[in-house]
């Protein structure tokens, strides 16, 4: 299996702080106690050090987490580190997922990580988020993991559950049909981009990731489980800043074959003109919306279906890495090999933590 991950290179200010989380996760552990009661003791000291109070769910007499975050109050008092909302938000995380049971991996997933996440509007219901968004798994059989998160509307969180690429597509196909036309405050094209973002994190066939139309642009440090769409990524995103023309040029000097450069061509001659007004767009999230948007379209559709299937999945994947390495990706791309993409996934647990 071929994994892509797309990153944002973004700085790291607040390394010191994850050092102090992890710091105070390997002393003062109760002995003799449960994995589940030693992590709530470990929470509580971690809030403690950050001079944060724990959820007040969690604050009864033989809570591990209260007694974790009294013994940490009693050895730091006023000496606590300083704690910003990305730390706050992840000490609320690994509570969230303490409490359900479910694995949440620690050594990727720090403040720092969760900054990069941010984004200003939802992208399910592309409402604005004004700093209240939901973290969501976006596999619901795999844990608290770096590439498996995104930020969205506490409404769409609720509304997606558990639903996976195959249920929410069944969804969308749904709602498009009628006579109900929304499901849980969803509609067919909210519905659309549920499925889509969960078919990035689902292993697919290429034949049939190669069908699946950009309704939603993948979200920072999001992983790509299938080529095609990485590419399909890539391409869209040229579209976004000045000098696409030219960059298109050189990755179509890339394909493996003149019928694979046609079909290319037909392509981006179908795409383009749906998203000329790009140009005129000045907010990210409009930009975004706009080539959202262009791949509704049946013609693009049609012949990016051409384009997708005349090349492989490892031709598609050698496609993305030979322009990353060209320079020619508007993004960072990182490979991930088959057993680190889902490194701390936990999915032959379903996401659960490993029984203690």
């Amino acid at each position: 299996m071929a994994q892509i991950a797309t990153l944002a290179v973004t700085a790291a200010p607040q390394a010191q702080i994850e050092l102090g989380l992890e710091a105070a996760t390997v002393i003062r552990q109760p002995a003799e106690t449960s994995a589940h009661s030693r992590l709530g003791y470990e929470l509580g000291w971690d809030f403690a050090h950050h001079g944060l109070t724990p959820p007040i769910d969690h604050l009864f007499t033989t809570s591990p987490l209260l007694q974790g975050w009294q013994a940490g109050r009693a050895t730091f008092g006023s000496r606590t580190l300083k704690a910003s909302r990305h730390v706050n938000q992840c000490l609320q995380l690994r509570t969230h997922a303490w409490a359900r049971g479910r694995q949440f991996e620690a050594l990727q997933l720090t403040p720092n990580y969760l900054q990069q996440l941010e984004t200003t509007h939802c992208p399910i219901l592309r409402c604005p988020l004004e700093g209240q968004g939901s973290i969501d798994r976006v596999r619901d059989d795999a844990g608290y993991a770096a590439g498996n998160l995104v930020l969205m509307s506490a409404a769409a969180n609720r509304a997606k559950a558990r639903h996976g690429h195959a249920s929410a597509t069944e969804l969308a196909q749904s709602v498009a049909q009628g006579p109900i036309h929304e499901i849980a405050g969803l509609g067919p094209q909210q519905w659309q981009r549920v499925a889509v973002l969960c078919s990035f994190v689902t292993e697919l066939p290429h034949e049939e990731a190669a069908l699946i139309p950009l309704s939603v642009m993948p979200p920072n440090r999001l992983r790509l489980f299938n080529p095609i769409q990485a590419l399909q990524a890539l391409l869209t995103r040229q579209l976004a800043t000045p000098g696409w023309s030219q960059r298109l040029s050189r990755l179509e000097a890339l394909l493996p074959s003149e019928a694979a450069k046609a079909d290319f061509n037909r392509f981006v001659m179908a795409l383009v003109p749906r998203v000329l007004k790009v140009d005129a767009l000045q907010q990210p999230h409009e930009i975004r919306w706009a080539l959202e948007d262009a791949w509704g379209d049946a013609l693009v559709m049609k012949r990016w279906t051409r384009f997708a299937l005349s090349l492989t999945a490892e031709q598609a994947e050698s496609l993305v890495q030979r322009a990353a390495a060209k320079r020619l990706s508007p993004v960072h791309v990182q490979k991930h090999g088959s057993e680190m993409a889902t490194e701390g996934w936990a999915l032959s647990r379903r996401g659960y933590r490993a029984a203690s």
